[in-house]
């Protein structure tokens, strides 16, 4: 009878690599463990995380040009939830609408604050 396909060569099937020796991978764990759950010991290594520079806001802007932005965003916000909620049926819709709601008594409130502002001498 004729065999199609050729035996496979003869060799291990896993490969040996020193790395996996149960002594060397105790001592990783061992490692990560103190690491990542030692609270005792300083984490020296990890980098400290820098605060973003992409969306600062400048902090010379006074309050009222705030209140307004915010405002001005609110009812953006409020209209796009709006108009999403027209072209949806069902759950979805009520959902949109609730959201469109809660942003319309956000920028309710922040036109509450800017009639209630004044402005310093």
């Amino acid at each position: 009878m004729f065999k199609a396909t050729p035996n496979p060569p003869e060799t291990d099937p896993i490969p040996y690599d020193a790395a996996l020796e149960p002594q060397n991978i105790k001592e990783a764990t061992d490692r990560a463990i103190h690491f990542y759950l030692n609270p005792r010991t300083p984490k020296t290594s990890i980098p400290s995380r820098k605060t973003g520079k992409i969306y600062v806001i400048d902090p010379t802007v006074d309050d009222e040009t705030l209140l307004v932005e915010a405002c001005e965003s609110l009812s953006t916000a409020g209209d796009m939830a709006r108009d999403f909620a027209d072209s949806m049926d069902g759950s979805q819709r009520r959902a949109m609408l609730v959201l469109q709601q809660v942003i319309m008594l956000s920028e309710l409130a922040v036109n509450r604050v800017l009639d209630n502002y004044r402005v310093p001498h």
